[in-house]
């Protein structure tokens, strides 16, 4: 086998040839394209793109198949290769057949060797071209003609740049109450991306409140930026602050205590003034900064191994204004040696230690203290109970109490509203006998 063959050229003159068309139509193909449409039997295309070439269709040169029953059309392709008919087909497609276009279908359907694919400039080429953005680390995500399942996820990662290719259903208003409805950690920025590369092309820039009252063409690509959520810190409620309050994580920014299930772990701790409070593996200081603001005469340690987390919880305090929250760098239990014995300990990350840690907060939990665990796996519920039974013949054993959290979301879709689950949660509670 050839080198050419081996990367899927075929050794034979292929039938079907896919050119990718822009919305400036001829005047934006290469010669070797544009030769190729004048030289088809039959142009396949949207009414839209054969518009484009009106004089190869009434002059006879080529037959035209509106492409408006992919089914009839694949048929009517396949009984064309197997006839041997004379000449090539054209099957016109709007920017790179092959990015989230009509050529996978095609591939799908059709031998791969009778297949060559000529890329346009895509919508999304053009509109990080437009906004003078790179774009090799961008999620690109279609949701033309599919759910929004996929933009959601990038949108809960909380990926940097998301360009988004959509519908009469998923419009860009339709992203905008998306981004809303998912109460995210961070914020967006949106740009509409309207007729790239044709007459009317524009590009504006939305904030998601914003964009529900504007309208738009109907070719449209929607790019999402993340950037720091603004709010207003004479606007916050005494509890569950919204998780946008908080400054997190740059490449992880959903990775926070969510409100949802950080209003469950105050109520499970029951803090009280004076106290001494330990958040170990404490992240963004979420929990620490609500036990702050709930009990300004208590002493909270926000205990985080990471210096990316150690850092965030200085820059929350300093938000948010929690001048009794002592942050600590150190990784559990070395870095609880120095600490006073609490009355409460929140456990939020073990870093591999959670037996370890278990035990030195047993030794230093004051008398009618409790601990409160939050864990999303079933290995570390199991460690706490197995640590729990193995405490059952010691001086100082262990009540417990378990609590699953399972919260869902309305969400909209389009004209309609459905659930999005989050990880369900286990809380545990541990009191002394």
């Amino acid at each position: 086998m050839t080198l050419a063959n081996s990367v899927g050229e075929p050794s034979i003159h292929p039938s079907i040839h896919v050119v990718g068309v822009g919305l400036d139509g001829q005047a934006g193909l290469t010669p070797a394209s544009l030769a190729l449409i004048q030289r088809a039997a039959v142009l396949v295309g949207s009414d839209r793109q054969l518009s484009y070439f009106p004089k190869y269709i009434t002059e006879g040169q080529a037959e035209r198949w509106p492409l408006d029953d992919l089914k009839t059309i694949l048929d009517r392709l396949r009984q064309w290769l197997a006839s041997g008919e004379p000449g090539i087909v054209v099957v016109l497609a709007s920017g790179d057949p092959l990015f989230f276009g009509l050529g996978r279908l095609l591939l799908d359907h059709l031998p791969s060797e009778s297949l060559v694919f000529h890329p346009h400039l895509s919508a999304v080429q053009l509109a990080f071209s437009r906004l003078k953005r790179p774009w090799q680390g961008a999620t690109l995500v279609s949701a033309h003609g599919r759910s929004t399942q996929d933009v959601e996820a990038a949108l809960r990662r909380g990926d940097e740049l998301i360009a988004v290719l959509t519908d009469p259903v998923h419009t860009p208003a339709a992203l905008g109450q998306l981004v809303l409805s998912l109460e995210l950690p961070c914020s967006y920025r949106l740009w509409v991306c309207e007729n790239l590369g044709g007459e009317g092309e524009q590009v504006r820039e939305f904030a998601p409140e914003a964009i529900a009252s504007a309208t738009f063409a109907s070719l449209n690509v929607v790019v999402l930026q993340r950037r720091q959520a603004d709010f207003d810190s004479d606007d916050l409620p005494l509890v569950g602050l919204p998780d946008r309050a908080f400054a997190t994580f740059s490449d992880r920014p959903s990775l926070i205590t969510k409100r949802d299930i950080r209003i469950q772990i105050l109520a499970d701790l029951d803090p009280r003034p004076e106290q001494v409070i330990w958040d170990i593996g404490a992240g963004t200081g979420s929990v620490s900064v609500e036990l702050s603001r709930l009990c300004p005469t208590a002493q909270i340690y926000a205990i985080e191994k990471t210096a990316a987390g150690h850092s965030l919880i200085q820059q929350n305090q300093r938000r948010l204004g929690s001048p009794n929250l002592y942050p600590v760098y150190g990784a559990a239990p070395a870095a609880l040696a120095a600490l006073p014995d609490p009355d409460r300990i929140f456990i939020g990350g073990s870093g591999g230690h959670l037996s370890d840690i278990l035990d030195h907060c047993a030794r230093h939990l004051k008398p009618q203290g409790r601990i409160v665990l939050a864990l999303a796996t079933l290995e570390h519920t199991g460690t706490v109970l197995a640590w729990v039974d193995s405490t059952a013949a010691s001086p100082r054993s262990w009540s417990v109490q378990l609590r699953q959290i399972q919260v869902q979301h309305g969400v909209r879709v389009g004209s309609l509203t459905r659930w999005q689950p989050l990880t369900p949660i286990t809380l545990i509670s541990l009191s002394p006998k």
